[in-house]
């Protein structure tokens, strides 16, 4: 009998197939998960950075594993959807401690991951893939690998060499057992459109400004899964900030009522 697990990173891997667009407004904990996958959310993906931020951390793995686990742990006990959780560079620099954090992932019911290079050696994280892909064939599971590729994000080429270092990256993670590459950063469509057609692996952008071009055309390059990342938690904070400094400066409570109409009935969200 297939376990629940396997049965949700199928679902998961099914909603990245060509001619599709997977839209992920992304959480944080269980609550902001429940209103996404309420509103439509065919998935649910954590972003690390709101994850850290919820818990008094910065981003960058300040904050433990087993802080990101206990989140993920509630976020899958209120939602039916499959959770792909932001493990930014898998917590070690150990492929198999590494590993074995996907291990607890699994266990816990998600059914993938991203994971990035950032400014660390490209063969580390293909030997982390690897060793993660060799894991979950053991488990006799299946898990959802999403190669982020930070060439654009974090600058680390001149301009003009960042697409021929991120094909050579992503040739590298698919061959090492990737299952797609999200290369945040860039809306080069040029770029992309190259990237989805050579690695042939669901591409994932990120939407981290006003300039991103329409999902239309990013379909149109390849795209086949755009993240909101810590967008979504920006915005829920965004209009908290607005309403508490309007209730503070001015002894106003007219944004409060106004932002809180569009929250949705919580208690029935998470009895229902």
């Amino acid at each position: 009998m297939t376990s629940p697990q396997k049965q949700q990173a199928a679902r998961f891997r099914d909603l990245h197939g060509k001619g599709r667009v997977l839209i992920l407004p992304n959480v944080w904990d269980a609550a902001s998960a429940r209103v996404a996958e309420e509103c439509g959310a065919a998935a649910i993906a954590t972003s690390s950075a709101a994850v850290a931020w919820a818990h008094g951390y910065a981003d960058g793995e300040a904050a433990s594993s087993n802080c990101l686990l206990d989140a993920v742990r509630e976020i899958i006990r209120v939602v039916r959807a499959p959770v792909s959780v932001d493990s930014e560079t898998g917590y070690s620099s150990n492929p198999e401690q590494v590993a074995a954090f996907v291990v607890q992932l699994i266990e816990a019911g998600a059914a993938g991951m991203n994971i990035e290079d950032g400014t660390l050696p490209p063969d580390l994280l293909a030997r982390k893939i690897i060793a993660i892909r060799e894991r979950v064939a053991e488990l006799g599971s299946d898990f959802f690998v999403n190669a982020r590729i930070d060439v654009y994000l974090k600058k680390l080429t001149p301009p003009e060499k960042a697409i021929d270092e991120a094909l050579a990256r992503s040739r590298l993670y698919r061959d090492a057992g990737a299952d797609g590459i999200f290369l945040p950063g860039t809306y080069d469509l040029e770029a992309l459109g190259r990237i989805a057609m050579e690695i042939d692996l669901p591409l994932n952008a990120l939407a981290m400004s006003r300039d991103m071009p329409p999902v239309a055309e990013l379909k149109r390059s390849g795209v086949r899964r755009i993240s909101a990342g810590a967008g979504t938690a920006r915005a829920a904070w965004g209009a908290m900030n607005r309403a508490a400094k309007k209730m503070l400066d001015e002894e106003n409570f007219e944004v409060l009522f106004a932002e809180a109409e569009g929250c949705p009935n919580m208690n029935a969200l998470m009895t229902g």
